[in-house]
């Protein structure tokens, strides 16, 4: 991919899973990359991983739900690099505690609610308004956020997550719209089921089997499917995509 070779990028939650392979595709494409996570020990393990290859990487023990966090890795990106070209937000709270416990409105529990929204969608705007300055003196950069299919197909729980989810989605048009005439390019990813570490463990056979029952692929997906995308999006070949969001998915779902 054109674009990618020695530039800055930053992935906000990337121990593991889609975060983890998309850290791994940026530096193989040349990216030189910032790894946050809460889990630091999976993000060292991300990080070895590109530098043994070759690659440049750091890691950072890193808090979506802490603003003071979410501005040292900012500021450890800026200090290892020199600036930030890219940023890509993927970390979410799918902990058994908060996303397990996600009912309908008539079971919610607002705590749920809030650290829901604390961590998966004021956690990315905070991201965005860290990053973005820098970009802006460096003459434009672009961002990927990750949505969720949970967004608009209307499940039966989960009511916060997705409406997070759809907030993304607002948040990805507004930094679109907002920096896009100074060089600021905003777009997301809606992925499907994708059987990272965490689906893996928490999800049993009968709702993998569904899922794949309705997706129209001989698959369920995989982190390195998103990694490709992520880094497509965050590449010059993606120059003139701005303020899109992009269903990865396997066609379980069409879009117009």
């Amino acid at each position: 991919m054109n674009g990618l070779a020695n530039k800055s990028v930053v992935v906000c939650g990337g121990a593991t899973g889609i975060g983890a392979a998309t850290a791994v595709r940026l530096a193989a494409e040349g990216a030189l990359v910032t790894i946050g996570d809460l889990n630091l020990d999976g993000a060292r393990e991300t990080a070895e991983k590109i530098t043994a290859a070759g690659g440049a990487a750091v890691a950072v023990a890193f808090d979506l739900a802490g603003e003071a966090s979410i501005e040292a890795l900012i500021t450890r990106a800026v200090t290892e690099y020199g600036t930030i070209h890219g940023l890509f937000n993927v970390g979410a709270d799918l902990s058994p505690e908060t996303v397990g416990r996600d009912a309908d409105l008539l079971e919610m529990d607002p705590a749920i609610w809030r650290r829901t929204f604390e961590v998966d969608l004021l956690g990315y705007a905070l991201t965005c308004r860290a990053a973005i300055p820098v970009m802006l003196r460096g003459g434009g950069g672009a961002i990927v956020n990750t949505s969720s299919l949970a967004a608009c197909v209307g499940e039966a729980t989960r009511p916060a997550y997705a409406a997070v989810k759809a907030g993304i989605n607002a948040l990805t048009r507004h930094v679109a719209s907002r920096w896009g005439r100074d060089g600021i390019r905003c777009n997301g990813v809606a992925p499907g089921m994708v059987m990272s570490e965490t689906a893996l463990a928490t999800m049993s056979e009968d709702f993998t089997a569904a899922g794949l029952a309705a997706t129209r692929s001989n698959r369920l997906g995989r982190p390195a499917d998103l990694a490709g995308t992520v880094a497509f999006l965050l590449s010059d070949d993606a120059e003139w995509i701005n303020g899109q969001v992009w269903t990865v998915d396997g066609g379980a779902t069409f879009h117009d």
